[in-house]
């Protein structure tokens, strides 16, 4: 249902919220003056800030923080408008001063809002646009998740504030549609309906079809069109042609009008009105052309007492809600509604100007109300309700909101939950995906309170990426017991829907499951309570989504994304199926560490240890990547706990070259490759060139340790014989490296040069077919045949190099 709010104006309190909103515009204003005028600009590189957009925001924030939102509530701020949080957080105490002279610069504030980087309390970081909706709907499921397992979650309502071009990301829709959010409660998005992008006015009136799909996904949506001083002259006799005329108007109609300034404004809302322009004349001839125009740019997203109205109404109201207020880019400046204004910045005599017209004083911008104001009262009003301090916070110091404790009980993170010791049951042979999925049920035999904390999620896909048994014994998710009509709990897969269930299925989006990954991994600095949160997805669809898995891991969340099946090694599924590009993106992407293990037992000991660090609130992501082709386990070397350390630090040796070989080849292979790699080294010693063999299990974990090593090179260290990862035995140092991978070979190419010595590396250059393994590695030179031949011509080039 699309529908107004039934006013009630608190005229008494309006001057005070006029007043502190207008604060807050002179001072995010003046953060970026300061950026980008004031402060000494070493490069000549603009700064840049968006002052339009942040001014567009002014009033719908300044409701937000000072009347809304409570210390429980979690808010994701659009992008653009950061300058604006950072005033706020100034004058609620949270931020000191010497911070609003570092907009954009290192160490300073950030250009859009970060959890990690920014002083002040961030709960979402921003910056990508049309994610901020989407992970604000799943972190309020999160919390939802937490209270229906009777873990009293300490979040309360979730609200993303947006820009209406955000409106134009897929992702929102994909959001918006999926069933999982269905009836969601605690959720609340706030556009502000600006009508203009980076690059001009939206053209047509969208908003209205926007309403419309949110309406017909079950959200009530809400509008701050009009504020009170436009409402009230509409409300005069002849008012309501007045509202038909503007209602009617093309976004760049109106955008014309609020151009043309006050001088302009009677006569180009006349000149536009058809047969309703005696009637408007009626309406409007009582008022000058400067009260006029700014009756006209009252829109309902610059009146802060309208928009509490608003904000407090969807609060009570059940179900996702999503108010769309109206304003004005760059309201307020010199810069209104001008189609290029997205990038402009004041110049120094505009922003003097701005200061002389504001009453403000240019060489003392960061003035706060005096105390006993009733403004600095409301303020503190604010700052109780929030449980901030009424001080600032200086660099490097402790506050109420840190972002480790933010959502905790009592401002006390949780202990580490422990994980026992596993003894996983290994067929002779097996695949990792089926290592994978017994594994889940192995941690939840032997640790089951911590693992009660586990929770999986997948898209659509939960079946065929080994999380089956897993389903079948925890039970899917929902928000109220579902009947099993289809008979599930006589089959062999027992699809149990209930409110204890620890598995989340998703509709077939993985844009919405990596949203969904990442504020489960938030958990416990959202709402007090850690989970340890495992996603499956087929291998090349990550790809689909690699802009959330990203805000995810920029944002520090801990979770654990299991990439399966993978690599040529799918074979009959066909090319479409056939990931490559992963283990770049492993090795490439901050904040995860990425695994391709070769054997189960290799499998058992990583999940191990993943959900031990996810499960202590410390480290990183992990990223398993993992294949459904079937290995003899018979082949993993004896067990014991130097292996088991290897194993974790991403390489071991698996067998070592004769002694009496006449040359020595390094061969690395990672993960599903193991077979040809082994089936490789007769051929090859029979041409006298022994095979030293290391099993990689974690590229990603190579390439750290290189890196550290060539650290210390250059900071002249003494690292010895060049060997950084202190496998190889003195013969070996120097020789040639052969690496072999189920993926793009680039993923492995560091690897050679890193030991300073010729290499080659097998791979996957170009997209697959259906067919068997034998072909497809055959076709791809990855199969024994082939590593043997690009063994003897990397021995041969290396023979020819030395002698």
């Amino acid at each position: 249902m699309v529908r107004a709010v039934t006013k009630d104006i608190d005229q008494a309190r309006d001057g005070v919220r006029a007043c502190v909103r207008d604060r807050v515009l002179w001072l995010a204003t003046a953060i970026v003056n300061h950026a980008n005028n004031v402060r000494p600009n070493t490069d000549g590189t603009k700064v840049g800030g968006h002052q339009s957009s942040s001014a567009s925001s002014v009033a719908i924030l300044t409701s937000l923080f000072f009347e809304v939102l409570k210390r429980e509530d979690r808010i994701a701020i659009k992008p653009h408008a950061s300058p604006v949080f950072h005033a706020i957080q100034y004058l609620l105490g949270n931020l000191d001063e010497s911070y609003l002279e570092k907009f954009r610069a290192f160490g300073g504030l950030q250009a859009y809002p970060s959890r990690t980087k920014d002083p002040e309390p961030v709960d979402f970081s921003t910056g990508s646009v049309g994610l901020a909706g989407p992970a604000a709907a799943f972190g309020a499921l999160t919390r939802d998740y937490l209270e229906s397992h009777g873990l009293e979650p300490t979040s309360g309502r979730f609200y993303a504030h947006l820009g209406d071009a955000e409106l134009d990301e897929g992702s929102m829709w994909e959001a918006v549609i999926e069933p999982a959010l269905a009836g969601l409660d605690r959720c609340t998005w706030i556009v502000d309906v600006n009508r203009q992008s980076l690059d001009r006015v939206v053209p047509g009136i969208r908003v209205r079809q926007f309403m419309d799909m949110l309406n017909a996904n079950g959200w009530t949506v809400l509008t701050a069109k009009y504020g009170d001083r436009l409402t009230e002259l509409m409300e005069r006799p002849g008012g309501e042609a007045l509202r038909t005329h503007i209602d009617d108007m093309s976004n760049e109609e109106y955008q014309g009008l609020l151009v043309a300034g006050e001088d302009q404004v009677r006569t180009r809302l006349l000149d536009g009105a058809g047969p309703g322009r005696g009637d408007i004349e009626k309406c409007t001839r009582d008022i000058d052309d400067r009260e006029l125009y700014e009756r006209i740019t009252n829109l309902g997203g610059h009146d802060v007492g309208y928009l509490v109205r608003l904000l407090n109404e969807a609060s009570d109201t059940a179900g996702p809600t999503a108010i769309f207020a109206y304003t004005v880019k760059g309201w307020g400046l010199q810069s209104a509604a001008d189609p290029r204004n997205h990038a402009a910045v004041l110049t120094s005599d505009q922003f003097a100007r701005f200061a002389e017209l504001t009453g403000r004083d240019a060489a003392n911008p960061w003035a706060r109300f005096a105390a006993g104001t009733p403004e600095k009262k409301y303020i503190d009003g604010a700052v109780t309700r929030l449980g901030m301090r009424s001080r600032g916070r200086r660099a490097g110091e402790a506050h109420l909101g840190d972002r480790k404790l933010r959502g905790a009980h009592q401002g006390v993170p949780e202990p580490p939950l422990k994980f026992n010791e596993t003894q996983l049951s290994i067929p002779n042979v097996t695949s990792t995906q089926d290592a994978f999925g017994r594994m889940l049920v192995e941690l939840d035999r032997t640790s089951p309170e911590s693992a009660s904390r586990i929770v999986t999620t997948s898209a659509d896909v939960a079946t065929s990426t080994g999380v089956a048994s897993w389903i079948n014994r925890v039970a899917v998710w929902s928000k109220q017991e579902e009947l099993d009509y289809l008979g599930f709990g006589e089959r062999t897969l027992k699809w149990i829907e209930k409110p204890d269930g620890r598995h989340i299925e998703l509709g077939l989006s993985e844009m919405n499951m990596f949203l969904l990954l990442a504020q489960l991994g938030l958990s416990d600095r959202m709402s007090g309570r850690r989970l340890v949160p495992i996603g499956t997805v087929y291998d090349p669809f990550i790809a689909r989504a690699t802009d959330a898995l990203i805000n995810g891991l920029y944002q520090e969340s801990r979770f654990i994304l299991v990439a399966t099946p993978s690599g040529i090694s799918l074979s009959t599924e066909g090319g479409a199926h056939q990931g490559l590009t992963t283990p770049s993106l492993g090795i490439n992407t901050p904040g995860i560490t990425y695994f391709e293990p070769a054997f189960a037992k290799e499998v058992e000991w990583i999940l191990l240890d993943a959900v031990r660090s996810i499960g202590s609130g410390e480290g990183e992501s992990y990223l398993l990547r993992l294949s459904t082709k079937p290995i003899d386990q018979k082949l993993f070397p004896e067990v014991s706990d130097q292996l088991r350390r290897n194993v974790l630090s991403g390489c071991y040796r698996f067998r070592s070259a004769p002694e009496d070989s006449e040359a020595v080849m390094n061969l690395f292979v990672v993960g599903a490759m193991v077979d040809e790699a082994i089936g490789s080294i007769e051929l090859l010693e029979r041409e006298g060139i022994g095979v030293s063999l290391f099993i990689v299990t974690s590229p990603d974990l190579l390439f750290r340790q290189m890196n550290a090593a060539h650290a210390d090179e250059q900071a002249g260290t003494d690292t010895g014989k060049w060997d950084p990862l202190e496998l190889l035995e003195d013969r070996e140092v120097g020789q040639p490296v052969l690496c072999v991978i189920d993926g793009h070979p680039h993923s492995m190419a560091f690897l050679g040069a890193a030991l300073d010595c010729p290499s080659t590396v097998l791979g996957v250059t170009s997209y697959g077919q259906s067919g068997s393994r034998a072909d497809l590695y055959r076709y791809f030179g990855v199969d024994a045949q082939g590593i043997f031949e690009a063994g003897l011509g990397l021995v041969d080039r290396w023979r020819k190099r030395v002698f």
